[in-house]
């Protein structure tokens, strides 16, 4: 599993121009979910997401959580994270789950996040998307659970 992890001072996600997620302070989280990822990528995604201190205490040291700072998470469902474009010029993506098992993970992190107390909103999954947002930082981190 893997995801693109923004601090954001707010996001929102469109759908055919209607906003069906938005969030102020916290994090945007683009999430792809590869075909061989199982319940313990899920696991660590989960729990690095929601643990993740990139939020900066009063000495500028980034010492708190989504949890410390009672942030929010944006979540978009990205396939594309898993495009792999090391041949040719047309990214191959091969190594993405196939839509209906990438779309059980993806509510299985939205369940697991909310349990966890976070106040969560979602894009669409499979719908085209705009998504709008002000960097905080900017800080973006590329998480991978296989490297995990």
């Amino acid at each position: 599993m893997r995801s693109l992890v923004q601090r954001v001072k707010k996001a929102n996600v469109k759908v055919q121009g209607n906003i069906v997620g938005s969030i102020s302070s916290g994090i945007l989280v683009f999430l792809g979910v590869g075909k061989d990822d199982t319940q313990a990528d899920l696991n660590w995604m989960v729990k690095k997401l929601v643990d993740l201190r990139i939020f900066e205490d009063k000495d500028r040291k980034m010492n708190y959580s989504i949890k410390d700072i009672s942030g929010e998470i944006l979540l978009v469902s990205q396939f594309t994270l898993y495009g792999d474009c090391r041949k040719g010029n047309r990214p191959s993506f091969s190594e993405a789950a196939l839509p209906d098992t990438a779309k059980g993970m993806y509510k299985q992190v939205i369940e697991a996040i909310i349990q966890r107390g976070i106040k969560l909103e979602t894009g669409t999954f499979g719908a085209e998307m705009e998504v709008e947002l002000v960097n905080d930082g900017p800080v973006t981190f590329l998480l991978d659970s296989k490297k995990g």
